[in-house]
């Protein structure tokens, strides 16, 4: 009733877990990663002690393969179970019982392993493997992750439907506000198309909570100035001069009133705040138009 990927990133810093299912909150069961340790999941008739089991294990310098084994050999209910797991090194191994619900099966390889079960059909993890090995081994590992799952999603999933997924990624001192690792853990409980809201959920996490994700800027002149300002009056943030020096104040606040304070700058306009604005203050027509009313010209007449 899951499909999911657990990975290591190419440099070795980054670990994380990618799920999709037909059930509700699936984030709080399937995904488990720690820094220098691995990742894991555990699904089809889900051991929830897996995670710290296998982690566990991998702390104690076992590999992936090697805690597969364990853990199931452990577990007396191991053919209806599935796991995951990718250690420190970027080794990877999956367990697939004979008793999961078909369709159920893996993929693994370096650096990466795939697992679903009570699938549409073997499609679905091919196409989740297809989509990783084709993704650049320097993009995010967040983006890999939830690239691989959603062309698992649109080759036909959880044969029941969809619902849920969730997106846990690690990285020393990960997180935006600091004092832990967990650079990521997105979760969509309950949703029509929750891996598509889930990439929703990555792209505002990626300009609010990632400290080092950069978008360039647009630099400040007269007509940014005058559609900045237009745009903070429309949303309640009326600058106090039609100048600059205004408009930069009175973006100021209303970054600082939606978690983007950091991103402001002062010779210019994020762009991904930019977008976000104007977004909020129904703008975004505009960047479409230009080329609509050009199409509804009609041409000259000699």
């Amino acid at each position: 009733m899951t499909f999911s990927v657990a990975a290591r990133s190419a440099d070795g810093k980054w670990w994380g877990v990618a799920v999709g299912s037909k059930v509700l909150a699936v984030g709080r069961a399937v995904p488990a990663a720690e820094v220098a340790v691995g990742a894991v999941a555990t699904q089809a008739l889900c051991n929830l002690t897996f995670k710290e089991r296998s982690l566990a294990l991998l702390r104690a310098g076992k590999s992936a393969s090697e805690v597969v084994t364990q853990v199931i050999a452990d577990d007396d209910r191991g053919g209806q179970r599935q796991l995951g797991v990718v250690d420190r090194d970027g080794t990877s191994a999956s367990h697939t019982g004979a008793q999961c619900i078909p369709w159920a099966g893996h993929r693994t390889g370096p650096g990466y392993a795939i697992q679903g079960n009570l699938l549409s059909g073997p499609e679905v993890v091919d196409a989740m493997e297809r989509a990783w090995l084709a993704s650049d081994p320097s993009d995010p590992l967040a983006r890999r992750l939830a690239a691989s799952l959603l062309a698992g999603d649109r080759a036909g999933g959880d044969r029941r439907g969809r619902q849920s997924a969730a997106l846990l990624v690690v990285t020393e001192n990960g997180a935006h506000e600091g004092g832990s690792d967990v650079y990521a853990d997105l979760r969509v409980d309950d949703h029509l198309d929750p891996v598509h809201e889930l990439s929703r959920l990555l792209d505002i996490h990626e300009v609010c909570l990632d400290k080092n994700h950069v978008s360039g800027s647009t630099p400040w002149d007269d007509e940014l100035v005058g559609e900045v300002t237009r745009m903070l009056d429309r949303v309640g943030f009326r600058p106090e001069t039609n100048d600059r020096a205004g408009a930069n104040s009175a973006l100021n606040r209303w970054a600082m009133d939606n978690y983007l304070s950091r991103r402001i700058l002062e010779d210019g306009v994020d762009n991904e705040v930019l977008a976000i604005l104007r977004r909020e203050a129904g703008e975004t027509w505009r960047l479409t138009a230009g080329a609509a009313d050009e199409a509804r010209v009609p041409a000259a007449q000699g």
